[in-house]
């Protein structure tokens, strides 16, 4: 799995595409980068060497992907490079305003990280498997006829944060998009930013984790695609203007006080290290609180210095509890694929813990206030979800149960049982044995490869793969103490998800011969 990509390597590169990813690498190539020149941009964006496997992935029948995808591998097109093509192909026709269109594009990246995990044979069945899902749901869309991103000639000037921002709140589109165009070019560090500040206005999951996820594929995608790949983020926000709330200034002024009370602006962050039990009572206090008291306690965190790394992993264990210790999907919410009791697909944990560690990132790769605010909101929205869900999780004790955990201690017996356990959708059993694998000092890359199986075969209700790559991040940059609590709460998730088989993954088996 890759590491973090650090802010300055992120943000020092992306202005020099901008331009190109405006107008097309091939228009550019041709006539130079001028501000002249993207006036007069074709219709369509235009991604140059990767237009040919782009359009491929938009226009391919569905029926026909997954054989047409086996030929290219045969003819040694990597993984990586398909993947990539569907995440260009993705963002010209969703633009960010598809639900499932931009869930599938933040599935494709941990799908690629899955396979690098995988056996090398069945490396490409999880790409398969976001990609297959990715070409149905453009085509149902419309395909190439109804594309939602377009070439956007930036302008001369120096818009500054508030006016992006004031754009957005005004539903101008086109005035947001060109500011945002213009940013990138005169500074992606500070364009990227200014985003950032339009999306801490709502923390809420999908508004949160499509600019991260932008972020993580621009080493895929080429850096020179980065303002087309922020604007997804940008045009998500656009259109959540249509339900703005009273609360979103509430926060937001909330957020403004804590920053000014804690005097965080224009400091550097700290560098204190957290005990055990520090984090255990901050952790706990972002759970239990109100939101006002979760980021405030986060805010004064932040004040004394303490590292936001390790502020973060407090925040990440809280978003934990809400998996733990969730009774499932009530009743009256079950839908296809995710029936009553369930915990996968948008339950309020797995949600809480991709915003959060979305939010992690986001501070990792931003600067200034930004750094601070995204920990803050981080906190303020776990909190939000617990309260605001009508569950009673402050009652609920977290699972495994005591005769949940199993009683064996052999490695092979205890990976038979967490198998059985998964088949049988006996979610509080599959995170007893993981627990007990915990104490046992199994391996936790042997636990993680018996959930990956599942994470590729079975459908998630959109949420698998990403919710696998949160895990897995989540711990390994947990301290040991807690980190077992990740891979338990992934456990039950699993077990949730089980015996809804992805669409296409039988067919992608045979094609493949994988058994």
């Amino acid at each position: 799995m890759n590491e973090p990509q650090s802010r300055r390597e992120f943000l020092a590169d992306v202005g020099k595409g901008t331009l190109l990813a405006t107008i097309g690498p091939a228009l550019a190539a041709e006539f130079g980068i001028s501000s002249a020149v993207a006036e007069e941009a074709p219709a369509a964006l235009n991604f140059g060497g990767m237009e040919s496997l782009v359009c491929f992935m938009q226009e391919t029948p569905v029926s026909k992907l997954q054989p047409a995808l086996a030929a290219k591998l045969k003819d040694g097109v990597p993984l990586k490079k398909l993947v990539a093509a569907g995440v260009l192909a993705n963002a010209r026709t969703f633009g960010g305003e598809d639900y499932i269109g931009f869930h599938t594009l933040m599935a494709l990246h941990p799908a690629l990280k899955m396979a690098a995990s995988m056996p090398d044979k069945q490396a490409a069945l999880p790409v398969f498997k976001v990609l297959y899902r990715n070409t149905n749901r453009m085509q149902e869309n419309g395909g190439r006829g109804d594309e939602v991103l377009h070439p956007v000639a930036a302008g001369t000037d120096k818009p500054t944060a508030q006016q992006l921002h004031d754009t957005v709140k005004r539903k101008d589109t086109a005035g947001a998009e060109k500011i945002f165009a213009t940013m990138m070019q005169n500074s992606a560090d500070d364009g990227f930013n200014a985003l950032l500040e339009c999306v801490q206005d709502n923390p809420e999951v999908h508004r949160t984790v499509l600019p991260y996820r932008a972020w993580d594929l621009l080493d895929l995608v080429g850096r020179e695609h980065a303002t087309t790949m922020l604007r997804m983020s940008l045009r998500y926000c656009l259109n959540a203007e249509k339900y703005r709330r009273p609360e979103w200034d509430e926060h937001s002024r909330a957020l403004t006080k804590l920053i000014d009370e804690n005097k965080l602006m224009g400091r550097d962050p700290g560098t204190r290290s957290m005990e055990d039990g520090v984090m255990e009572k901050l952790s706990i206090t972002i759970f239990s609180g109100t939101p006002e008291t979760a980021a405030g306690a986060v805010a004064a965190a932040l004040a004394e210095g303490f590292d936001p790394h390790e502020i973060g992993e407090a925040i990440s264990l809280a978003a934990n509890q809400l998996v733990l210790r969730d009774h499932g999907r009530p009743p009256e919410w079950e839908s296809p694929g995710k029936p009553a009791g369930s915990t996968h697909g948008d339950s309020v944990g797995v949600h809480a813990s991709d915003s959060v560690h979305a939010w992690r990132n986001l501070s990792q790769v931003s600067k200034g206030r930004n750094v601070f605010a995204c920990l803050i909101l981080g906190a303020w929205q776990v909190a939000r979800d617990r309260t605001s869900s009508g569950q009673r999780f402050l009652e609920w004790e977290p699972l495994p149960a005591k005769r949940q955990i199993s009683a064996f201690t052999d490695q092979v017996k205890l990976l038979a049982e967490l198998d059985d356990n998964i088949r049988l959708n006996l979610q509080g059993h599959a995170a007893g044995v993981v627990h007990r694998c915990g104490m046992q000092g199994i391996a936790p890359e042997t636990v993680f490869q018996s959930l990956l199986r599942y994470a590729v075969s079975e459908d998630g209700a959109l949420h698998a793969e990403k919710y696998f790559q949160t895990t897995w991040d989540e711990f390994h940059r947990t301290r040991p103490a807690f980190r077992w609590r990740h891979l338990t709460a992934l456990a039950r998730v699993t077990a949730s998800e089980f015996g809804r088989p992805a669409p296409g993954q039988a067919e992608a088996r045979e094609l493949l011969s994988v058994a």
